[in-house]
């Protein structure tokens, strides 16, 4: 069985954040005094379990769980240990994670053990000050503590760096010899235009066009066929021992070949990370409707899933969705 969108995009990809919550506060995604939602309104792992069940049994193949931090919600690896087990007879064959890489130390081995093989590093900054002005309070060798520890688990690790207006314009090169050094691949993403936090979208956002034409004067980029599933487009290098990505939902549109749908913490389906439009699933478990009605209206969330998304920035319409980062998920 295959899930398949009005303009006949194959769908085989859920994204689902695990909670609101995380134990730092990045500028560009949250901001810092946050008010998180009340535990009543977070979906619980059974809703969360219960919801995947029915997407992989429609054919979903790849699950990733976000945040929020996902590793900060209790019993997590619970829910990884149930999904896992799946993976023997079902459609799905991959879980992975999105992580601030904080407490991977805590739990590389556990999640290898549970069949997570590969996770993705959301990280702005080599630098100690930065990083810890970035996240307001992080502690980066946390973040390095982590890292080891998945590659020491045989755990393949990716790292998401968001690239950001007089920040870390000038690490991009350092960013690509640490990696390189590491062997672990690297992807730039631009700013996207979520809920406003403390500073605007705006001033914050950086073109990846320009920046890739930048680094492709030095680094003299080969396309790449490597396909992770998600957005990115992959380059190498002759001077480079990793994969480059470049993520540019603004600047080169990507929507022609989306395969993915998004669950935010609450329950809510949500067709397109550009789109405000969504199906409450939380509501439809807890007034204990059949799985047939939420395979029903699955289906129905993708007839209405959108051709493009409606992300704006630096025009004279700035449209900004009407959600912040850490409830929809990374």
């Amino acid at each position: 069985m295959e899930l398949i969108d009005q303009y006949l995009r194959k769908v085989n990809y859920l994204r689902v954040s695990v909670t609101d919550r995380c134990d730092l506060r990045c500028v560009y995604c949250m901001k810092e005094k946050m008010q998180f939602l009340p535990r009543s309104e977070v979906l619980t792992l059974e809703e969360i379990e219960r919801l995947c069940d029915n997407f992989i049994e429609l054919g979903v193949e790849k699950i990733r769980l976000t945040g929020g931090e996902p590793l900060v919600r209790n019993d997590i690896i619970k829910l990884i240990e149930r999904l896992n087990y799946k993976k023997n007879n079902t459609n799905l064959n991959e879980i992975t994670l999105t992580t601030n890489g904080t407490l991977l130390k805590q739990y590389a081995k556990q999640l290898k053990l549970n069949g997570v093989n590969r996770i993705n590093v959301s990280l702005d900054t080599i630098n100690p000050k930065k990083y810890n002005k970035i996240t307001r309070f992080g502690n980066i060798e946390k973040v390095f503590d982590g890292i080891n520890e998945c590659l020491d688990s045989d755990i393949k690790v990716k790292i998401n760096t968001v690239v950001i207006k007089d920040f870390n314009e000038n690490e991009i090169e350092e960013l690509l010899s640490w990696t390189s050094n590491k062997k672990i691949d690297l992807t730039f993403i631009e700013v996207m235009p979520m809920e406003e936090t403390d500073i605007s979208r705006e001033y914050q956002f950086v073109s990846l066009s320009e920046t890739y034409d930048n680094l492709n004067k030095k680094y003299k980029f080969i396309k790449s066929d490597h396909n992770t599933g998600g957005p990115a487009r992959y380059f190498t290098s002759f001077k480079l021992s990793n994969k480059i990505g470049f993520i540019s939902p603004l600047t080169n549109n990507f929507c022609a070949t989306c395969n993915r749908v998004r669950i935010s913490s609450t329950g809510k389906l949500f067709m397109c990370l550009g789109q405000n439009d969504y199906v409450d699933f939380r509501e439809i478990m807890r007034k204990d409707y059949s799985d047939d009605f939420i395979k029903e209206k699955i289906r129905f969330a993708l007839n209405i899933k959108p051709k493009n998304h409606d992300f704006m920035i630096g025009t004279k319409i700035n449209k900004y969705m009407k959600r912040h980062m850490n409830v929809t998920g990374g």
